[in-house]
């Protein structure tokens, strides 16, 4: 856990929306629009309206969820007891990670207990599985796992990091991701190798230093190498809201977001999809952000649709809201209440928003995945357990 608050790192991102709004505003670009806002009491008393809602036809869209298994070990929740919870839902896909610094916590070590663990109970449980293979970023805060023996001094803030200036990076970084391919490219259930988190996007706003596409490139080049036969996946956040999209923008203006780079180098792309999240506090109430219907949003999923629909390329959603994102590193846990960023209706709602991509689309979303399986069962285990319905509901009606 970090001990910079989530309210801390968006306050900042706060006033860099403010600078690059001013900026782009002055170029004749669209600024935030007040159907973008909400500001309101952030817990909100529990309904039933998820038992109420319609669920959307998941067509040939497979779905599942991420795994973090730090994020449970946070919560308080026993890893290998969850994942075996969540297993026994009738999902098809799921995605785990390879977290560099828990595999080689020290030089020479290779420590692969914990992800063979997991690899060998989904492959039991008959699930089809996603491997992020990282290795500088993996899903799951803080989304940085290098070694600190693999790193002589911080990554240098504010400069993209190219191959030239961090070699032994870069070459540590590919051995890792090879010998994690090699372990485990002979089992079935694995159906594709994810390459970095959100690659050349900064993280959040701990760190202003970005991976340049020309390091993810050299990685992709090496899974490949490792494993011809399953595809790519690299994902990339898509910005629901004009200020988080001038910020985006704005930072990776050089050489592209991550979206932009996986539709370079990767076979599938994995839109990340957060329609409302907090962006400060007052009190008990929150200002959030929330435009994932607006125009220009639209205009950017139609065109990674139409790129998909060429022989070989997928694109799927890779993480799909169904937790709250308030401004706390932690979705918060109220007693008998429920976080306005995502309350149990609002993983069927996302999930039937992202469904209605399909209709008259070139292309269709092969996956979906919802984001957030460790804070349903927290959640339950404190006596609410809504967000494990509805998803059983999408599981079972669509």
């Amino acid at each position: 856990m970090s001990s910079v608050s989530r309210d801390d790192r968006l306050m900042r991102g706060v006033k860099m929306f403010r600078r690059a709004a001013i900026a782009t505003a002055a170029a004749g670009v669209a600024v935030p629009t007040a159907s973008e806002v909400r500001f309101g009491r952030a817990a909100r008393p529990l309904t039933d309206d998820w038992q109420r809602l319609p669920i959307a036809a998941r067509g040939g869209t497979q779905l599942g969820i991420s795994f973090r298994p730090r994020q449970a070990e946070t919560m308080g929740l026993n890893v290998d007891d969850s994942l075996t919870e969540l297993l026994a839902y009738p999902f098809e896909l799921i995605r785990l990670g390879a977290y560099w610094n828990q595999v080689e916590p020290a030089p020479g070590r290779f420590c692969p207990d914990e992800l063979d663990r997991h690899v060998d109970v989904a492959e039991r449980a008959g699930k089809r599985i996603i491997v992020c293979v990282g290795p500088v970023k993996t899903f799951g805060y803080p989304e940085f796992f290098v070694p600190g023996h693999h790193l002589d001094r911080p990554l240098p803030e504010g400069v993209l990091i190219e191959p030239a200036a961090h070699q032994k990076l870069l070459d540590a970084a590919t051995a890792f991701l090879t010998r994690i391919i090699e372990r485990y490219r002979d089992r079935r259930a694995i159906v594709a190798w994810q390459v970095e988190h959100e690659a050349v996007d900064p993280l959040g706003m701990e760190h202003s230093w970005r991976l340049s596409a020309a390091f993810a490139r050299a990685e992709v080049d090496a899974a490949r190498a490792a494993d011809p036969s399953r595809p790519i996946l690299m994902n990339g956040f898509l910005p629901t809201s004009v200020p988080v999209g001038l910020q985006q923008g704005w930072r990776t203006r050089d050489q592209g977001d991550s979206l932009v780079v996986a539709q370079q180098l990767a076979d599938i792309v994995g839109i990340d999809f957060y329609p409302r999240h907090a962006i400060s506090a007052l009190g008990a109430r929150s200002v959030y952000l929330a435009g994932s219907r607006s125009p220009w949003q639209q205009r950017r999923r139609r065109a990674l649709f139409r790129w998909a629909a060429a022989p070989g390329r997928q694109v799927m959603v890779s993480e799909g809201q169904a937790e709250p994102w308030e401004t706390v590193t932690n979705p918060p846990n109220p007693v008998n209440e429920g976080m306005a960023s995502c309350l149990p209706e609002q993983l069927i709602e996302n999930y039937n928003q992202c469904m209605s991509w399909n209709e008259g689309a070139p292309a269709r979303l092969s996956g979906y995945l919802f984001w957030g399986a460790e804070y349903w069962l927290l959640r339950q285990r404190n006596g609410d357990p809504r967000y494990l319905r509805a998803f059983a509901r999408v599981l079972e009606e669509s």
